[in-house]
């Protein structure tokens, strides 16, 4: 049987939440405070029990392109050491960069691919944006876990076989209006889904493009 658990978390979560899951398939849907589904959520999974730890990836790459002078995909979330590539798929230059921690870089005004792509290897959150179009944004969500993914248009992110056992799992979007939600779980072998809810602000995620300079 099948069943469902729903957290509502309307304000910061300063202590753990805990509940029981029972499941290997997880299914994870995150709506907003109106109970809408919200997409480019972040859904992390964390094994707190000997013998439930992910297994180590190999290095992993993914890219991040620039085309219709946006950046796609709006959220990206990779395991820590992932490679991304920076492919520009506009017929105008752009200039790539990030001022967070997490990866400080930039990739100067260039078309087509880079000669290399940049190695994400310090977990943390990292804000991307364009020197030359100031309305560009995406986010970078990298992670220690390999138990991670990005909500669907349905707000839903689907873990497979994962081991039995107690896991952090963690849910994060760039325009929520509170702390980073943490949620303990304990899956034990049956399939299970759960729901839960962010207030966010909610805004354009890109702009439309200013046809002008650079456009």
């Amino acid at each position: 049987m099948t069943s469902c658990l729903r957290v509502f978390c309307a304000c910061a979560l300063a202590s753990l939440v805990h509940f029981s899951a029972t499941a290997n398939d997880w299914r994870i849907t995150v709506v907003d405070q109106a109970g809408k589904p919200l997409d480019d959520a972040v859904v992390e999974l964390v094994a707190l029990d000997a013998g439930s730890e992910a297994v180590a990836a190999d290095v992993q790459q993914t890219s991040i392109r620039q085309q219709g002078l946006n950046f796609v995909p709006f959220v990206s979330a990779v395991q820590v050491g992932t490679e991304i590539d920076f492919p520009n798929l506009d017929r105008t230059r752009h200039h790539v960069y990030s001022f967070s921690p997490a990866k400080v870089f930039e990739i100067q005004l260039y078309h087509d691919r880079p000669e290399q792509p940049i190695v994400f290897d310090q977990a943390g959150i990292v804000a991307l944006g364009c020197n030359i179009h100031d309305y560009m944004e995406a986010y970078v969500f990298i992670s220690e876990s390999n138990l991670v993914g990005v909500t669907d248009p349905d707000g839903q992110f689907h873990f497979s076989q994962l081991s039995a056992g107690r896991y952090q799992l963690r849910v994060w979007h760039p325009f929520q209006l509170d702390e980073m939600l943490t949620v303990i779980i304990t899956l034990d072998g049956s399939s299970e889904s759960a729901q839960f809810s962010l207030s966010v602000q909610h805004r354009p995620k890109q702009p439309t493009p200013q046809r002008g300079f650079g456009a």
